[in-house]
């Protein structure tokens, strides 16, 4: 089987979808209630998880998953929380732009000791040991 064609239709769509993440997360930084852009970004990562997964670029599809799920605690809290929290969705997003620019330029997968990767994957977990669980926050939305 020739992977070069769905590696060269992964980093077209990938690429596409990276373009779409930074513009919806631009637009958080102005509204952080804002559903559209929430669920832009978490429909984006999703895509280029399971693009990544399927070709199996390991550390691409755990930092894409990780910024999923990071994704639906913000869906299921309604907003952006801190701006700490806009910092680890940027950095997700450039430690992706990197990643996938090493699968463009090498042709193989970014390996799992990636720095980006570990950078936004350590300061995901930091976050998330930080804030309250995700129940907690939705009850503090609500009061």
């Amino acid at each position: 089987m020739d992977l070069n064609k769905y590696r060269i239709l992964f980093i077209e769509e990938a690429t596409e979808h990276l373009s779409e993440m930074s513009s919806a997360l631009l637009e958080l930084e102005k509204d952080s209630s804002s559903s559209e852009a929430i669920d832009q970004i978490f429909r984006m990562a999703h895509g280029i998880k399971g693009m990544a997964a399927s070709l199996e670029y390991g550390s691409i599809t755990e930092v894409s998953h990780c910024l999923e799920d990071r994704m639906s605690l913000i869906r299921d809290g309604g907003e952006l929380g801190s701006g700490e929290e806009v910092a680890l969705l940027f950095r997700g997003l450039e430690a992706l732009e990197a990643m996938i620019a090493v699968v463009r330029e090498t042709g193989k997968p970014p390996p799992p000791s990636f720095p980006a990767a570990v950078a936004f994957l350590e300061a995901n977990r930091a976050l998330a040991n930080a804030e309250p669980a995700p129940e907690a926050k939705k009850k503090a939305l609500i009061r």
